[in-house]
């Protein structure tokens, strides 16, 4: 029984009730619940009556909150009395549960309470709730480790006989299925098995992979650094090596512990990593003894220095009796392991350093269980050896941690620790020293459990341990039961540890990202729920200096954990506010968290027994330096249709296609075709990107291959292109060896080449490079038979044509369109808003569908500025479609030359470029363009579409462009065409249209003859001046210019009336150029004189109309302009005696006092026709056989005749 407690404060006071009343809660014995009542009731009676008149009229929340509190640990005392038949003293609590602020009418129902089932019993067991209560796995999120998962791990792919070993993780793997205690072969995946029957009667495989080992280990020895990527990876061979490489590598790092100066923290890690990864037969029990005082001597050396050393040190021996711990060593005396270390680890309590005294009491705990009889933790970490932790593809499954029977023995642990003596010597403690930890600044419950742990065994130590087998094995709901229901989850050094578990799962990056959210999430739990886990203040310290490190990591990870960071930060508590501001003032520490095989992505000492040149080094480099090269591209996720023939709105999102693809063993060959300037070589540069930002080592190798670039791409470009990534011929043969690559060949096109690069280059084939192909091409450039060229195998055998897949680019959508604008805006900073384009593709309709090409795209926003003066707002521009097509089709003529100057051309050819060059290239392509438009119009009436067959049509018009002649293949491959097969076409139908309008008026010819100095002074290409700059020409400086009508124009042998879209490019013209007006009129005039130009006057007058120009007054008279379109046309007072106008179309057209007598007007068009009213409804009608006569019969039997000639009535 306590005495009087009044020296401690309210606040200590409650916590010590609360200690009394939840031990008294777990006990089996009714009569040790009893007496830990009666210490609660003594302490509770310690809160002096002028104490509570002072909260009772306290108006703060802190004080409110302990009055609360007093009343709730009365009432909770009463019922835990009440229901061990005190009900006298039970009454009594409740009354003064009710004097301190309590709930009357909770209070009343309370002192109904009668004898029952002890505390210890199943119905006290239901009943709990308060502070003594476990946490509820259902109010645990239920994002938090629902369920199990796989553990981290690497795919285990066994070698072939004499087949280099990957890493040392595969090397371990295969020589602990060799060994005797291999896991049974029900266990073993299918993959192992049939390696083992293989490899079992192989001798000389078994010897070379033994050699290979101990080559290892002498690797080890010889290597003056001996870094942690080292340690890892021979520490990673212990569970596999025989005994004499064991003990030799064990007194390695013996010696170098005993005999350096400076301690080193690498191979104090590996020591302890090797004896935890021993064979249980090798260890010894003189030797384990000889490794705890040498350790015990560099700990007592080491006092004097950073606390950070001794932390190291002390973790070191944790781990190795922690090994001790986990297997069972005969003959060990606990008494030789208790006086080097225990005194020693007992005086570290005292420190300062949270991290220091949590790591010194696991390290004693450690002891205590050192040896003991096997428990289940020890069981389950002893089914499955360390070897085969993190390998998948080994074993199927593993038995896991009996979490039930475990449970129990924890219970017995925490229950005998609860007895009459480990309890009352836990009360009598803290009433001893409650007011000196106080004094001394130490938290209460802190100071308490301090005391408590280093005294004797704890359940929380076995708690640990079996928790680390359940995470090796991916139990991870079993993992959150255990830490919910465990009998010490108050200790907190139970809590300690477990956030150091959950920090090294947020950390390690082979877990899933789900998994390493869900451990974030449990530590935000752990740091907010004060009632179910209490306010452990160091123990939030340390989740705040955990949250900090996993912030530090990339990815959706490290941004999770720094948005719970920054949500803790404005938590209500001022104290736990004073903490974090603490944390961030001081920062996170020194203490790093252990990640499990962070070291063995590469195995240096493996490779350099193997001889294996480095080649992942190279590789990182590659992947930085091609990442850094995509930055500021404008990418828009393309789509794509299966096909050439699959209609353009059958689409899928392109990237996923691919993905699909190289995530597929069914094809080899992705063909990616798309007309010029579709976006393929972009595309191809985001998917290596993507490809690169997925890598991860031993992986396929994304290779981009430009192939007009690679000399003779069609032998062993794989090789030439890693020597312009100055790759060196060992690893070039290492790569071609041992791995994979996803090849993106871009611009097949252009690098001249008819062959299939795929079977060329003999991928896949033995001892050759092994790779999938994505391989871009211009649809315009591929024939009849193009699947021949990169299809792998024969095309007709079924299972080789299978492994060619296409995928064909779709123009841009309207928001696709918009995306881009936004893009180009934000990287290129234009003098003009994304509203400014966007508003003018408004303003030009046609353009939209242009502007569904990227490339297009990108060279219309580059102009649109360009026709605008810089500060000039679009709305107030005279912005015109020709005019951008006269700048567009110029800077495509000069992208292609610029293009064909930088290929390597073959002599003739480059002849034929030199000599087009000085003539003008622009001004030749324009001249191609016009020409072929013109020819297209002429031989097949405006079919956009020419078929072109050398053998067929050699000789015919076709030839002139499509001919094998070297100029002409220049400006065919510089002009806007496309080609698919043998067919040939504008990559817009407005680009033919444009070609016809700027053959019937090139502004650049009647200004060279206007400006001959101008022109004489440039070499090589067109003035783009009259481009770029509108300039207005009056009508008289147009009159002076002879610019005569061309008999050959279209305009005079081919009626455009009906054909809007061109007619428009001739509108904006004659608003542009007045010469070009003047010509017109000239046509018209022609047309009076001579019957041929009447097509001409036809287009003429149509266009001026359209172009809104006035014909008030003009002298008209016997012009032919069968057909035109005058529509809404000015004619006042115009004549027009003697004309030709049949069939022209006068809808809404202006003829005041127009004169038209003679005129021939027959089947002429006004649009809105006379009508003839009735009185009532129309029964029949019917004309005269002589047409003169119209009669029609109404409703009532009358009948009405009119002349059709003026529409009179007659009868």
């Amino acid at each position: 029984m306590l005495s009087s407690l009044g020296s401690l404060s309210v606040q200590q006071t409650l916590k010590l009730t609360s200690l009394c009343l939840e031990n008294a809660h777990g006990a089996k014995d009714s009569d040790l619940a009893l007496e830990l009542c009666d210490d609660a009731e003594v302490a509770l009676s310690g809160i002096k009556s002028s104490q509570r008149k002072a909260l009772i009229t306290s108006k703060k929340g802190e004080d409110q909150a302990l009055l609360k509190g007093i009343a709730t640990s009365y009432s909770s005392l009463g019922t835990l009395q009440g229901s061990l038949g005190r009900s006298d003293k039970a009454h009594a609590n409740f009354k003064k549960a009710v004097q301190w602020g309590g709930d009357k009418e909770q209070s009343s129902s309370n002192t109904n309470v009668k004898s029952g089932t002890p505390a210890g019993g199943k119905q006290g067991a239901q009943e709990r709730s308060g502070p003594g209560a476990r946490t509820s796995i259902a109010q645990m999120s239920q994002n938090i480790f629902a369920e199990n998962v796989s553990p981290p791990a690497i795919v285990f792919t066994p070698p072939r006989s004499d087949e280099r070993v990957n890493d040392i993780r595969q090397l371990a793997a295969c020589l602990s299925l060799l060994r005797p205690s291999c896991p049974a072969n029900d266990v073993l995946e299918p993959a192992a098995r049939d390696w083992i029957k293989v490899v079992e009667n192989n001798a000389d495989e078994q010897e070379r992979l033994e050699i290979l080992a101990s080559e290892v280990i002498r690797g080890f020895v010889g290597d003056e650094l001996k870094d942690a990527k080292a340690v890892a990876e021979v520490t990673c061979l212990a569970p596999v090596l025989d005994q004499e490489d064991f003990h030799f590598l064990l007194r390695q790092f013996y010696s170098s512990i005993d005999q350096s100066n400076l301690l080193n923290i690498n191979h104090l890690q590996g020591l302890a990593d090797l004896i935890q990864g021993a064979d249980p037969g090798y260890l010894n029990s003189d030797d384990l003894v000889k490794i705890l005082e040498l350790l015990n001597t560099r700990l007592r050396e080491t006092h004097r220095q950073s606390s950070v050393y001794i932390y190291q040190l002390t973790q070191a021996i944790s781990r190795v009796l922690d090994a001790m711990a986990d297997t069972k060593v005969n003959g060990l005396d606990r008494e030789k392991l208790h006086v080097p270390l225990g005194s020693y680890l007992d005086r570290l309590r005292g420190s300062s350093d949270p991290y220091l005294v949590y790591q010194a009491a696991y390290a004693y705990q450690a002891l205590l269980y050192v040896p003991d009889n096997e428990t289940p933790w020890q069981a389950a970490l002893r089914r499955t050896g360390k070897v085969v932790q993190g390998i998948s593809g080994l074993v199927s499954a593993a038995k896991g941690l009996d979490l039930n029977r475990f449970m129990e023995g924890l219970g017995n642990i925490q229950q005998g620790m609860a007895g009459a003596s480990g309890v009352l010597s836990v009360v009598k403690f803290a009433s001893k020293h409650a007011t000196s930890l106080a004094e001394d600044g130490k938290g209460f419950l802190d100071g308490l459990q301090e005391g408590f742990s280093f005294e004797q065994k704890q359940a929380w130590y076995p708690a640990l341990r079996g928790m680390d087998a359940l995470i090796r094995d991916g139990h991870l709901a079993k993992f959150k039961t255990l830490i919910c229901e465990a009998p010490c989850r108050r200790d907190p050094a139970f809590q300690w540890g477990v956030c150091q578990r959950l920090g090294e799962i947020a950390s390690n990056s082979l877990w899933e990202a789900d998994t390493r959210r869900g451990a974030v999430s449990f530590l935000d739990e752990l740091y907010r729920n004060d009632t179910e886990w209490r306010q452990q203040m160091d123990v939030k310290q340390w989740i705040l200096t955990i949250l900090t490190q996993v912030t530090s990591l990339s990815g959706v990870v490290g941004q999770y954990a720094a948005k719970v960071l920054e949500e803790l930060r404005t938590d209500d508590d001022a104290e736990k506010q004073a903490m974090y501001q603490s944390h961030q003032e001081n920062g996170p520490g020194l203490h790093i968290l252990k990640i499990d095989m962070q070291f063995l992505e590469k195995s240096p000492l493996l490779d350099r027994a193997q001889n294996r040149p480095d080649v992942e080094g190279s590789l990182r480099q590659l992947r930085k330096r091609r990442l850094e090269e995509q930055k500021n591209i404008i990418y828009i996720p393309p789509q794509a249709k299966a096909s050439l023939q699959a209609p353009d709105n059958d689409h899928f999102p392109l990237m996923k296609a691919v993905l699909g693809f190289l995530n597929s063993d069914q094809r080899q060959v992705l063909l990616l075709l798309g007309d010029s300037g579709s976006g393929k070589s972009t595309f191809n540069k985001a998917l290596e990107c993507e490809l690169w930002n997925s890598y991860r080592k031993g992986g396929p190798i994304p290779l981009h291959i430009s192939l007009p670039t690679i000399d003779k791409p069609d032998q062993d470009m794989v090789a030439k292109q890693l020597r312009r990534f100055d790759f060196s011929d060992a690893q070039i043969k290492e790569l071609k060896d041992h791995r994979e690559f996803i090849l993106i060949c871009d611009g097949y096109d252009e690098c001249q080449q008819t062959r299939n690069l795929y079977t060329t280059n003999q991928l896949n084939q033995p001892d050759e490079w092994k790779a999938r192909m994505v391989i871009s091409c211009r649809s315009e450039y591929i024939g009849a038979d193009y699947r021949d060229r990169f299809q792998p195998g024969d095309r007709n055998q079924s299972s080789k044509s299978a492994q060619l897949q296409e995928a064909v680019f779709v123009p841009f959508s309207t928001n696709q369109v918009e995306d881009y604008i936004d893009q180009y805006v934000a990287v290129y900073q234009p003098l003009w808003r994304a509203q400014d384009y966007k508003d003018a593709l408004d303003r030009i309709p046609s353009l939209r569908e242009l502007v569904g090409n990227p490339f297009l795209m990108k060279l219309l926003l580059d102009v649109l500025p360009r026709m605008t003066d810089p500060g000039e707002h679009l709305s107030i521009t005279r912005i015109t479609r020709v005019v951008l097509y006269d700048q567009f089709i110029e800077q495509w003529l000069e992208r292609g030359k610029r293009r064909l100057a930088e290929e390597e051309l073959s002599p003739n050819v480059s002849a034929a470029f030199d000599s087009l060059s000085d003539e003008g290239f622009t001004t030749n392509g324009i001249d191609f363009l016009k020409k072929l438009s013109v020819a297209i119009y002429k031989e097949q009436d405006g079919q956009p579409i020419v078929e072109y067959s050398r053998f067929q049509d050699e000789g015919s018009w076709k030839s002139a462009f499509f001919g094998r002649s070297d100029e002409k293949n220049l400006l065919r491959e510089a002009c806007p065409l496309v080609r698919n097969g043998n067919q040939y076409r504008f990559i817009h139908r407005s680009m033919l249209e444009y070609g016809v309008t700027r053959a019937i008026f090139d502004p650049q010819d009647w200004k060279e003859r206007a400006t001959p100095q101008l022109h004489s002074s440039r070499r090589g290409s067109m003035s783009s001046v009259f481009s770029f700059e509108i300039q207005d020409v009056d009508e008289r400086a147009a009159s002076d210019i002879d610019q005569e009508p061309d008999f050959n124009s279209p305009l005079a042998w081919r009626n455009f009336v009906n054909e809007s879209s061109l007619l428009q490019f001739l509108v904006e013209r004659v608003h542009q150029e007045p010469v070009f007006k003047k010509q017109l009129h000239s046509y018209i005039e022609l047309s009076k004189r001579d019957k041929k130009w009447r097509t001409a006057a036809v287009n003429a007058i149509t266009v001026l109309v359209r172009a809104g120009e006035r014909f008030i007054g003009t002298d008209l008279r016997g012009i032919r302009i069968p057909g035109a379109d005058l529509s809404y046309g000015v004619f006042d007072s115009v004549q027009l005696q003697e004309a030709d106008m049949r069939k022209v179309n006068l809808q809404s057209v202006w003829l005041r006092q127009a004169d038209l007598s003679g005129a021939d007007m027959t089947g002429v068009q006004f649009g809105e026709l006379p009508y003839l009213k009735f009185s009532d409804a129309v029964v029949s009608c019917a004309f005269s056989p002589d047409g003169q006569s119209f009669a029609v019969g109404v409703f009532g039997g009358d009948i009405e005749v009119y002349l059709t000639l003026n529409w009179k009535i007659t009868r």
